[in-house]
């Protein structure tokens, strides 16, 4: 299949949840996500981001289930190849994994494929090279990745005429290590696109979780988040002020955020309101002012919000 060439939104929908792995504490049926997903190809949200890990294959059987009713030109997908999850027996696991996500996805063609992090770097950058001049895949991404690894899988990609296309790395508010080690400058150098996940920090810059009303218990994300509610009861009073003088929700300004940073953020979309918030924040201008109150407020806060699957990019 060739290239999709079709403009990319502002914003990325993210299926991580879709494949429930305890972050959220629910399970997501069929049903439920339906509507989410008609939603968001109504409101011109169609990328989609997703993983094999995510739920080792549910997420990207969801997410199949729904693509594979509609024409494959009026959707973007992007999935990732997991090192952990690499099959030992397997002679080329890059492929083996990018096969079985292939058809659960019901595509033959990816138009974003990723190695997810660097364990095992540079074998897998490798070893997706024979993938790529398949014409199986439109852009190579890497996530998770240091400026140091993001150079190195680019110089053995560039002595086969490939390159990398995009970077996916945690960028947020509070998590701003892959603009001060210099990534997104890189990327712009390089004319890379930079996916920005947990821009809301799954939820913590939301603006409806605090002291008086935590996570649920039972998630990952209240063992991650709960402690420090209180800390970020300043910074959410930013974000509300500023999202109040543009008459829409917090959630919406994190986003806008990023999206003024040069990045294109992946905001996991669980209900309608989701997708309709995503849609109003790709719409909202920030003024530099209200960009330095943000990470001025975000800073004093003074929080590591890095998760165990992660590290500091420096």
């Amino acid at each position: 299949m060739e290239q999709n060439h079709m403009e990319m939104p502002k914003i990325a929908m993210g299926a991580w949840a879709w494949g429930n792995d305890g972050t959220f504490g629910n399970t997501l049926t069929e049903e439920e996500l339906r509507p989410v997903f008609q939603t968001a190809m109504d409101q011109g949200l169609n990328l989609w981001d997703t993983a094999y890990v995510y739920g080792m294959g549910t997420s990207e059987t969801v997410l199949g289930s729904f693509l594979k009713s509609i024409p494959r030109e009026s959707y973007l997908v992007s999935t990732k190849f997991t090192p952990q999850c690499a099959d030992p027996e397997v002679q080329n696991a890059v492929t083996a994994m990018y096969e079985g996500s292939a058809e659960r996805l019901g595509t033959e063609f990816m138009d974003f494929y990723w190695i997810h992090n660097p364990v095992g770097a540079p074998k897998w950058i490798t070893e997706l090279i024979p993938l790529a001049k398949s014409g199986k895949i439109g852009k190579i991404g890497v996530s998770n990745h240091s400026l140091a690894e993001i150079k190195e899988a680019e110089a053995i990609l560039e002595k086969e005429g490939l390159h990398i296309s995009a970077v996916q790395n945690h960028y947020s508010l509070l998590n701003r290590s892959s603009e001060t080690s210099g990534i997104l400058d890189y990327c712009k150098e390089k004319g890379m696109v930079f996916f920005s996940y947990m821009v809301l920090e799954q939820g913590a810059l939301s603006g409806k979780y605090d002291r008086e009303h935590p996570f649920p218990e039972g998630s990952d994300r209240a063992k991650a988040y709960n402690p420090i509610l209180g800390q970020l009861a300043e910074l959410n009073a930013g974000l509300k002020e500023i999202a109040d003088r543009h008459q829409v929700g917090i959630a919406q300004i994190p986003v806008a955020w990023a999206i003024a940073k040069g990045t294109l953020p992946i905001i996991g979309v669980t209900k309608v309101s989701h997708v309709e918030d995503a849609a109003k924040a790709a719409k909202i201008v920030l003024s530099a002012d209200e960009i330095e109150t943000m990470e001025s407020l975000a800073d004093k806060a003074d929080i590591n919000v890095i998760r165990m699957w992660e590290k500091e990019m420096k």
